[in-house]
């Protein structure tokens, strides 16, 4: 028998809540350390902001690469096979060791980089150095993510959030010691908030890591027990996170050409969509935290081979999201000045960056949904076609609809943040309907 709508509702925020915290964490050390740059000057964010947008690509396309873990690990635990659940994890970690050491190699290349996209030398080099340096976290970020996600998936979130909470005061305090040069130390700046970022996200990977070890059901679930073909058997979760993964980077390069464009307009907008964007980011971690719990639930029904509660969870997910994002959007509309004085007191700075984040709000309904939709249809198993649909909103409407808009129109940062309205919108579209195909009954012939 069918759950009641209010039994849903409920089931989605009790996994959604844990994970909108945990990845509001994950948001937050970032916050952090541009809020301390914000007081060390506009330059500093710059640096930031642009090795961000590289950083960014890569973390978000490691996550897409590591959803197959949540995904195959939900379909187990639906299917009543518990001990696949952690052979499922177990597959996923020298997998994600090596694509974190991958991130970290590319990230060596940065001032060129930079250069070749149209920066200035000085932009180049300052982001480039930071961004040699934050490369180093992506080997802790990869470990932490897939852990989460196989922790997610067998319903047991909490531990994500505990560790994230932890993680924040320590990164909290390693940028007062870093970037503004407290007990003795040069003020960093930076340089400084990328070294707390890779100390506090490796730390993060062993503590996790270290708690499903020593879980109590551990034997329950073979977390100790090692896989005997782990390539071989990880092939289903790694297609799925091939298409997630370039789905999410897809996704993510489009809007890293976004503050590119911001960047051709000069250091001080570069700085103030930075400061935008990532209040933008803070609100949308509740779509992704209402995404997972989403996927989650739809992977759980469809291991059971139930497509009317696929359907369900993830129509009760869209709602619950666009409902949140409505509330925030109307938050940063009204309180934007306030939150740009949370990231700096610059009296250049703060009015432009006051003016960004009422701008974001613009994008932020249609922009969660999409990003619930995309955990919806993973959810039911599919791989590539989410994709291409991803590749078609950002690649194929954002960026050239920003380009034309901010430069030729001369709309300036406005017209980046109508594009990535009318992109969002696009993919949201395009992502319901590909859900509906996919928890339709088959066809008798």
């Amino acid at each position: 028998m069918s759950m009641p709508l209010t039994q849903h509702m409920t089931e989605l925020f009790r996994l959604a809540a844990p994970v909108i915290v945990s990845r509001t964490g994950v948001m937050t050390m970032v916050v952090v350390g541009v809020a301390f740059l914000g007081r060390v000057g506009a330059e500093q964010v710059a640096f930031m902001a642009i090795a961000g947008v590289a950083i960014g690509t890569m973390i978000i396309g490691t996550v897409g690469l590591m959803v197959g873990t949540m995904v195959e690990t939900a379909h187990a635990l639906g299917a009543g096979k518990a001990s696949e659940c952690g052979q499922v994890w177990r597959r996923s970690l020298l997998y994600a060791l090596l694509i974190g050491l991958a991130g970290a190699v590319l990230c060596q290349f940065g001032e060129p980089l930079f250069l070749a996209t149209g920066q200035t030398p000085e932009i180049a080099a300052g982001g480039g150095y930071v961004l040699e340096i934050m490369g180093w976290c992506l080997p802790g970020v990869a470990l932490y993510v897939t852990t989460t996600f196989f922790l997610e998936a067998i319903k047991r979130p909490e531990p994500g959030m505990v560790a994230i909470l932890f993680a924040n005061l320590l990164n909290a305090f390693l940028n007062w010691l870093f970037v503004l040069g407290n007990w003795g130390l040069p003020a960093m700046g930076a340089a400084g908030s990328a070294i707390a970022i890779t100390v506090t996200r490796t730390a993060m990977a062993v503590g996790l890591i270290a708690y499903v070890l020593l879980m109590r059901d551990h034997a329950r679930f073979a977390v100790r027990v090692r896989p005997t073909r782990p390539w071989r058997d990880g092939a289903a979760a790694r297609s799925i996170g091939y298409a997630s993964g370039a789905s999410y980077g897809l996704e993510a390069a489009a809007f890293g050409s976004m503050s590119l464009f911001a960047g051709w307009l000069g250091a001080l907008p570069l700085a103030a969509w930075s400061i935008s964007l990532n209040c933008s980011a803070m609100a949308f971690m509740t779509a992704v935290g209402l995404g997972v719990g989403t996927a989650v639930r739809v992977g759980h029904a469809r291991g059971r081979g139930d497509r009317a509660e696929m359907a369900t969870a993830g129509w009760v997910g869209l709602s619950a999201c666009m409902l949140v994002m409505a509330l925030a959007s109307v938050v940063f509309v009204l309180l934007s000045p306030l939150l740009a004085a949370v990231f700096t007191s610059d009296p250049a700075l703060a009015p432009l960056a006051a003016a960004m984040i009422a701008m974001a709000a613009w994008f932020m309904i249609a922009d969660g949904g999409q990003g619930v939709m995309l955990s919806a249809v993973r959810g039911t198993g599919d791989t590539w076609i989410p994709t291409a649909m991803h590749f078609t909103a950002y690649f194929g409407v954002m960026i050239p609809t920003a380009w034309i808009l901010t430069f030729p129109l001369g709309l300036g940062a406005p017209g980046l943040f109508l594009a990535i309205l009318i992109a969002s919108i696009v993919a949201l579209g395009l992502l319901c309907w590909r859900f509906w195909q996919r928890c339709r009954p088959p066809s008798r012939s």
